[in-house]
């Protein structure tokens, strides 16, 4: 399967880079959208319709597509014309790519700070052992 068609079946199915799906997949303690200042629920609708982290992309899709970002709208969309499949496709690409290297960033981050806890904990109780 191309990148493509997953990047765009993960922003018509929600199971993707957004934060509700990793929270129920227990990959995030969250599912707060880490792109934006809002106290909002990162899912595909927020992300194709509401993040303003996503603004400039959003305005190639909608100058195809028109205001209406439901669902539907972006299916038939897709479906209409070679144009709105390309517009979809082109938004769903360099959004979902840019969320993808998020995450990894986020969970190289955390795996480099549950590297250095242990790292310090190994040299406390090494500490501990010498004699006085």
């Amino acid at each position: 399967m191309a990148w493509g068609a997953l990047r765009k079946g993960q922003v018509l199915s929600g199971h993707g880079c957004f934060g509700r799906y990793l929270c129920r997949l227990g990959r995030e303690v969250t599912s707060g959208c880490h792109h934006c200042d809002t106290d909002d629920e990162d899912t595909a609708l927020h992300t194709l319709q509401e993040c303003p982290a996503w603004t400039e992309q959003r305005r190639d899709l909608v100058a195809v597509t028109g205001s209406d970002l439901s669902l539907p709208a972006v299916v038939r969309t897709m479906v209409g014309s070679t144009t709105g499949w390309n517009a979809v496709s082109s938004f769903c690409e360099r959004v979902m790519l840019a969320k993808e290297e998020a995450e990894r960033e986020r969970e190289r981050t955390s795996l480099l700070r549950s590297r250095q806890r242990r790292t310090r904990r190994r040299r406390r109780a090494s500490q501990d052992l010498q004699p006085p």
